[in-house]
């Protein structure tokens, strides 16, 4: 019996584009220093790679759904050209004080992405520069791995919190492991 495939789900903003506060028009789109090399090797390791954003700018009526959505197309064509494909991006169009399921931490788009992309939660690792992703991963019980691009360097995070420069970082560290 073959294994299933295992995925990397990571935050948008901060973690694979610069993090421009309510970025809301895809022309504002620059990958994070070493995100495309970094996503790159994840996906010659066999990882699946899936987007998990929160868009509070939704909500909050700073924009549109259909803006954040062209920024996430812009993204994931950019990636594309790149030769990095993405299995999916899922995002959370709500204001924090909605209490909806979907908003980082809690675990609503994850649920959805396993079920539509079929892989265990458990088997993924999780990355982002907030404490919400690292959160994320401990919900779902997944790994988590704080980044320190975008707000990652200013994160207050928990005592034995895995912790990586950027995605890059985290591609060669994943490869050690595999290699041993």
């Amino acid at each position: 019996m073959t294994e299933a495939k295992r995925y990397v789900l990571l935050d948008r903003d901060g973690t694979i584009i610069k993090d421009k506060h309510y970025l809301s028009d895809p022309e504002g789109v620059e990958f994070e220093e070493g995100a495309v090399e970094g996503l790159k090797k994840l996906q010659g390791l066999g990882f699946g790679l899936v987007v998990v954003t929160n868009q509070s700018g939704v909500g909050r009526g700073y924009f549109s759904l259909e803006e954040a959505e062209a920024v996430n197309e812009r993204m994931r064509r950019m990636l594309e050209a790149e030769g990095v494909h993405l299995a999916g991006i899922y995002t959370c169009p709500h204001a924090p004080e909605e209490g909806c399921e979907c908003r980082k931490p809690r675990p609503g788009l994850v649920y959805q992405a396993a079920r539509e992309l079929r892989f265990d939660p458990a088997r993924m690792i999780v990355v982002g520069d907030k404490p919400a992703d690292v959160a994320l991963a401990r919900a779902c019980g997944a790994r988590g791995v704080l980044v320190l691009t975008g707000k990652g360097r200013e994160a207050n995070v928990d005592a034995g919190t895995e912790i990586v420069p950027d995605i890059g970082a985290l591609a060669e560290r994943l490869a050690a492991e595999a290699a041993r």
